[in-house]
């Protein structure tokens, strides 16, 4: 009998999200489960990691069925304990979500849910980061199941690039109306910030960050085309953010007379 795959799950949203624990459900179904995730919503950390304060883990027990530790941390700091401090050896895979909203295109940089996948990949993990378009703490998983366990059965069978991480979002839709998955390449899009400036009762002036987001792209292969018509997005990402495309113009420069 083949051996079950070892599977690290983490997340940005806290352990006990709905997300995380779809996932938890999901995996299990796959191989042996381990959990580390924050104990709190840790959203938008993008690749954030503690330096200057210290960091906790908790064992916890909340179904029973798998290894499962709260972190104080972010999500990038998860999967570094998680591979030094808690795992015998390397995991399989590494899956991060599912997250309560997109991580697709420009989001995919402030992301803790694809940190934390992108985390794995650096130490040399296969990993994916799953996002559903709904930001409601009660959002309903259920259709995402089968879609998150055909991508991540398929990774475990096929491998991934060096240095490639797969960035996967889901529309929210009925799986009846949701027409396949479509691997896609990152949007040109952005947000289109505004600051909402108030004044406190002692007269100090705060802000809330507000804004709208602005798909720039007319592009049928995008992650966005593909969410606004119902496929699942397929986006290989990379951590080395080297612009080799660059290269040879900056090598026209004269830098070095």
């Amino acid at each position: 009998m083949a051996k079950r795959p070892l599977i690290l799950v983490t997340n940005d949203d806290g352990i006990t999200a709905p997300g995380i624990r779809t996932l938890i459900t999901v995996m299990r179904n796959i191989g042996d489960v381990v959990v580390v995730a924050p104990d709190s919503p840790q959203s938008a950390m993008g690749h954030a990691i503690t330096v200057n304060s210290t960091l906790y883990l908790e064992k916890v027990n909340i179904d029973g069925k798998q290894p499962e530790y709260s972190c104080s941390g972010t999500p990038a700091d998860c999967v570094k304990l998680a591979v030094r401090e808690i795992l015998e050896r390397k995991p399989d895979i590494c899956v991060s979500g599912i997250n309560h909203g997109s991580n697709s295109s420009i989001n995919v940089i402030y992301s803790g849910t694809m940190s934390a996948a992108l985390e794995a990949g650096i130490e040399g993990i296969p990993a994916i980061g799953f996002s559903l378009l709904d930001y409601n703490w009660n959002a309903n998983f259920e259709h995402c199941k089968p879609f998150v366990e055909t991508i991540t059965r398929q990774v475990l069978e096929h491998g991934l690039s060096d240095g490639v991480v797969l960035n996967v979002n889901l529309p929210n839709l009925k799986q009846s109306d949701i027409k396949g998955i479509k691997i896609c390449r990152q949007a040109r899009a952005n947000w289109v910030e505004e600051f909402d400036k108030r004044t406190n009762p002692m007269g100090r002036d705060y802000y809330w960050l507000a804004g709208k987001f602005v798909n720039l792209d007319g592009g049928e292969d995008t992650d966005e085309w593909a969410l606004d018509h119902g496929y699942v997005s397929v986006v290989p990402v990379q951590f080395d953010l080297t612009a080799h495309h660059a290269i040879q113009n900056l090598n026209t420069w004269k830098l070095n007379d």
